[in-house]
């Protein structure tokens, strides 16, 4: 039999000789040292060893092994990180020195109920535990990723705010300036409409001009609708036109607007996650503490 590396050993000892048993519900592992040719029991626990833990085990027990080192089936050299519940489902080639052993784990399927049992437990008892132990590390990191991302993201926000205002000041004021000027042209046009009235012509003359420009009127709202697709109302006015400029000296300052929408809405999201990472029951925090802080 060859090895992952096609490297020939100089015996494959049957199965026997390594034989797993189990016992409480976890496997134990028995085999002969080849250094003090004696038998050895290792018991293993298969949710949390790995495979490099238990050959560390067999190498401090007899210090004269060199190589340890675990096998498929097919030549495959098994990972040190791969835990031994995944390792006992399947036949496997223990190797010491020179020497390959050829294990065959019990079937899982021929274990008691009870065992069965015994060992989901364990694995949820494992699990609760590293929760218990490593939650709150994960929620102080967690947070600490938060306020370093929310640093950052003020700090990119800070020039672009700042340009923003300069350019909604500079929007407003000639949004308003395009009030006045209409006010003005309003006015304006009713002066010339009396003064035509009462000192030119009369109302005979001047009723078909107010008529024609009523009219006009009437058709330049009507050509806003069609282009808008909303009514001619002052105020989504105001905004549309305010909008019109402010868009035109972002494009003109170089001024972003995506990148601006896309930076306050990561701002946002994370000062939610802050928020809900921070929340009384997340933190396990007791009862009499929820009610202080509310």
């Amino acid at each position: 039999w060859r090895g992952q590396e096609g490297a020939p050993y100089s015996m494959l000892v049957p199965s026997d000789e390594v034989t797993i048993n189990y016992r409480h519900g976890l496997p134990v592992i028995t085999l002969t040292l080849p250094t003090r040719s004696e038998r050895c029991q290792f018991t293993v626990k298969p949710v949390v060893t790995t495979v490099g833990a238990f050959l560390q085990d067999v190498q401090r027990e007899d210090k004269g092994i060199e190589r340890a080192e675990v096998f498929a089936t097919d030549g495959s050299k098994v990972s040190d990180a791969t835990l031994m519940e995944v390792l006992l489902m399947n036949d496997f080639k223990l190797v010491i020195n020179n020497t390959a052993y050829s294990v065959s784990p019990p079937v899982k399927d021929k274990l008691s109920s009870e065992h069965a049992t015994e060992m989901e437990d364990i694995k949820s008892l494992v699990h609760r535990l590293f929760v218990a132990l490593h939650l709150e590390d994960h929620q102080i990191r967690k947070e600490r990723e938060l306020l370093e991302k929310l640093d950052y993201l003020k700090g990119e926000l800070l020039p672009l705010e700042q340009m923003k205002a300069r350019i909604m000041h500079s929007a407003d004021a000639k949004t308003s300036r395009l009030l006045w000027v209409g006010l003005a042209l309003m006015s304006t046009q009713g002066g010339a409409l009396a003064w035509l009235t009462w000192w030119v012509y009369s109302w005979d003359i001047m009723e078909p001009v107010t008529y024609f420009i009523t009219y006009g009127s009437a058709m330049a709202f009507y050509a806003y609708f069609v282009l808008t697709k909303q009514d001619y109302i002052y105020p989504l006015a105001k905004d549309r036109q305010f909008l019109h400029y402010f868009y035109r000296k972002s494009k003109n300052r170089h001024f972003n607007v995506e990148r601006y929408n896309k930076l306050k809405d990561d701002l946002a999201e994370t000062e939610e996650s802050l928020r809900r990472l921070r929340q009384p029951l997340r933190l396990k925090l007791p009862i009499q503490e929820i009610s202080d802080k509310d």
